[in-house]
């Protein structure tokens, strides 16, 4: 039996036996560092592929199918209103003029003074008639609190024309005005036609009609398009 009375206890404060501990220490713990990465790499499997490479059966990286974005989408046109088409005719346009006005509808997006707009443009291009013009065609629109109460029923508006004809008291109008008054190919036509009116209540289609008449002013000058000069009051035509 080996006694150990007497034995002397290392002196740790000596420098040679102060380093062998910290060279063990360190060796420890490269150890637990190694074998730490070695499990986590066991839990979670080898690492995946980056995008644009896939691996082979071989373990080799191969270049992988290139994705391409796809273009962008073009850009969407925003609704817009049906114009008022034109015409050197001047029945024609007189036509075009009042289908146009009476064509409108609330579920739409758009609100009265946007379909007042599609009418002013075809208005007198010297804009000596558009303030009268603006304030003739509100009164064939709804104002806007109607409008708004209009559209609770998908409420939408159509003419459809019977007659379109020069009143004689056209010709009278025109022989009482002084020279210059009226511009080159100034001409009116009564329209006499049929309002509908359609939309939705309790969930029901319905409909309502409703006889109209009034005169469209224009002018049609030689070799140019139609203009709108002045709209009468509605069912107060020319005759």
């Amino acid at each position: 039996m080996v006694h150990l009375v007497g034995m002397k206890t290392p002196d740790l404060s000596q420098p040679r036996i102060r380093r062998r501990l910290i060279a063990a220490l360190a060796a420890g713990i490269i150890l637990l560092l190694v074998t730490g990465v070695g499990l986590y790499g066991l839990i979670t499997g080898p690492p995946a592929p980056t995008p644009g490479t896939h691996n082979d059966d071989s373990g080799d990286v191969s270049p992988g199918p290139v994705v391409t974005a796809p273009d962008d989408p073009e850009p969407s046109t925003p609704p817009s209103l049906s114009s008022v088409p034109a015409s050197t005719d001047a029945e024609t346009f007189a036509r075009n003029v009042a289908e146009t006005l009476f064509a409108w509808d609330t579920a739409s997006g758009f609100m009265p003074l946007d379909y007042t707009s599609v009418i002013l443009a075809v208005g007198d291009p010297t804009g000596a008639e558009q303030a009268g013009l603006a304030s003739d065609i509100a009164t064939y629109l709804p104002a806007q609190e109607s409008w708004v109460e209009l559209r609770q029923y998908s409420t939408t508006q159509h003419l459809s024309i019977e007659n379109a004809f020069v009143p004689e008291a056209w010709a009278e109008a025109v022989e009482q005005t002084q020279a210059g008054q009226l511009p080159p190919g100034a001409i009116a036509y009564t329209i006499e036609g049929t309002r509908h009116r359609d939309g939705i209540w309790n969930n029901e289609p319905v409909a309502s009609e409703h006889a109209v008449a009034f005169t469209v002013f224009i002018a049609c000058p030689p070799g140019e398009s139609c203009y709108l000069l002045r709209l009468s009051q509605l069912d107060n035509p020319l005759r």
